[in-house]
């Protein structure tokens, strides 16, 4: 698969990158990049205003023509003072978004979703920002993310059992489907909630703010109150939702602290919510509390406890990022696995070795390499996070490009994963690249490069250094489970020829992905 497969229609290929030669010297910090004093190359005038129009309405095209045309490198004006800088190359994302990552904070770009969905973990800064995630850092540790398995699994038994009542060879819309198994994941494990029956509006309106969120990037908006509620409007009409996000959150806070009231305060409600049973490590529901009951128990150093509106921006950010991640990975990877049915066979056959006709557990990821192969390369091709954005405090130069205070640099894993240097075969689809070694499964014809020749950010679909993806063990396990768990009893096969063409939000969609359903 990985030499000589056929790119599926519809699927961007990696430009043919035009890369500066350049010195290399060591220094304390490891390599150092040094480049020539002259400016980083890029468009200008007339041409750059053009291009920045144009990555307002479809920025993945406009990413993809920079590269093909100026390497790993760019720089466009986006104002007298400042530039746009995107940088492709794994050092370029080590730099920015972990040796110097202090000099660094989230970009303008943000603004917009800050203003949909408040200052949670995703958008917030500094003293916030280090007070959410240690406050919330724990409930997503490698080990503790897996005491969500059971409402996995129960989620994907559900889903499944609908599948089931369907005639053979059903058309589904898979992006659909993905989208409400991730968001019933999400509201069970983290909200103990069934948000089943707000689970059409809350899809409306995540798609309808992250289209307004990229509109309105560029938008030279006055951000303050007045504008976000302006924001929040145009957001609510566009997804023809008279609440927003904001009705479901603020029900959900509402029922826990009267729920809490009614149990007492210093009881957890865990048990309450979503009984599971005894956990892997031995725990039960009942010892430990969800992602609203620690929010709602949390305080700062004063010893005061987080708002309600702190509550809810963590609630609206976690219901966006926790479950779109999840969500956009299953359905690109069914999609994949229908162009590349050898993968599909491969990953059948190690499903019905493993798990015999039961259930997946957390116990059984580790079991399933090709598995796990196939959501990480997945991630590699179509990353949820397709580009990280950064504003530069102070100069900078980043692996010999020199980076003005001021500047916004975007960091876009879309490309830095479809880098020739770094990915043979870069467009092709093929899960070999991420087994362990010593497994079966490479592809015919070798050309492999392993983690240890791959620079470490070369790789980066949950980005990198102290920003990274809380929730990465989380939607790692979740994938892994619920994929096993299709695979184990149904193949979905594209409707259409080729994988569609990818549609660059605040994540990577697919947009509309018809597939038809087919028992095994």
């Amino acid at each position: 698969m990985q030499n000589g497969g056929v790119v599926p229609s519809g699927a961007q290929r990696y430009p043919r990158w035009r890369t500066t030669r350049i010195r290399r010297e060591d220094g304390d910090m490891g390599t150092q990049v040094l480049a020539p004093r002259s400016s980083t190359p890029g468009p200008n005038g007339r041409a750059a205003a053009l291009m920045l129009a144009t990555m307002v309405r479809d920025p993945l095209p406009v990413y993809l023509s920079l590269a093909t045309r100026y390497g790993d490198a760019v720089r466009v004006p986006i104002s007298p003072r400042n530039s746009l800088f995107m940088l492709s190359r794994p050092e370029h994302a080590e730099h920015v978004l972990a040796q110097n990552q202090d000099n660094y904070v989230k970009a303008f770009t943000y603004r917009p979703l800050r203003a949909l969905i408040g200052n949670g973990l995703l958008t917030s800064e500094g003293e916030v920002w280090r007070r959410h995630r240690k406050v919330i850092q724990p409930l997503f540790t490698r080990r503790d993310a897996r005491n969500f398995a059971p409402v996995m699994t129960d989620a994907a038994r559900r889903m499944l059992k609908n599948w089931d009542a369907r005639p053979e060879g059903s058309q589904i819309d898979i992006a659909v489907q993905m989208s409400a198994l991730a968001l019933d994941i999400v509201g069970r494990a983290l909200f103990g909630s069934d948000l089943t029956g707000d689970a059409a509006a809350i899809s409306r309106a995540m798609s309808a703010g992250q289209r307004v969120a990229v509109l309105a990037t560029m938008v030279p908006l006055p951000w303050g109150p007045r504008s976000t509620k302006a924001l929040k409007a145009v957001a609510r009409r566009a997804g023809n939702t008279p609440e927003g996000v904001e009705g479901p959150v603020g029900r959900m806070i509402a029922d826990r602290r009267a729920l809490r009231a009614a149990n007492g305060p210093t009881q957890s409600t865990a048990a309450s919510v979503h009984p599971m049973g005894a956990q892997p490590n031995g725990a039960g529901a009942s010892d430990r509390m969800d992602l609203l009951d620690t929010l709602l128990t949390a305080h700062r150093e004063d010893g005061s406890p987080f708002t309600d509106t702190e509550i809810a921006d963590e609630l609206a950010t976690f219901m966006l990022a926790g479950h779109e991640t999840s969500a956009v990975t299953l359905a690109w990877s069914l999609a994949l696995l229908s162009a590349y049915p050898a993968a599909r066979d491969q990953l059948e056959h190690e499903v019905d070795t493993v798990l015999r006709g039961r259930e997946p557990e957390a116990a059984d990821v580790d079991r399933l390499p090709w598995t796990t192969a196939v959501i990480a390369e997945t991630m590699r091709l179509y990353p949820p996070a397709w580009t990280i954005e950064r504003d530069a405090i102070g100069d900078d130069n980043v692996a010999g490009i020199p980076v003005p205070a001021g500047s916004t640099v975007a960091v876009p894993p879309y490309l830095i994963h479809r880098h020739p240097e770094f990915w043979p075969d870069p467009a092709g689809f093929d899960p070999a690249r991420f087994l362990p070694a010593g497994e079966p499964g490479t592809a015919a014809g070798g050309g492999r490069v392993t983690d240890g020749e791959r620079p470490r950010y070369a790789y980066i679909p949950f980005g990198g250094g102290k920003r990274a993806c809380v929730g990465q063990s989380f939607a790692e396990l979740e994938t892994v489970l619920v994929l096993a768990s299709i695979a184990q009893r149904f193949r979905l096969d594209l409707t259409q020829l080729g994988i569609p063409r990818p549609i660059a939000a605040v994540t990577l969609r697919p947009g509309r992905l018809p597939m038809r359903l087919l028992r095994r």
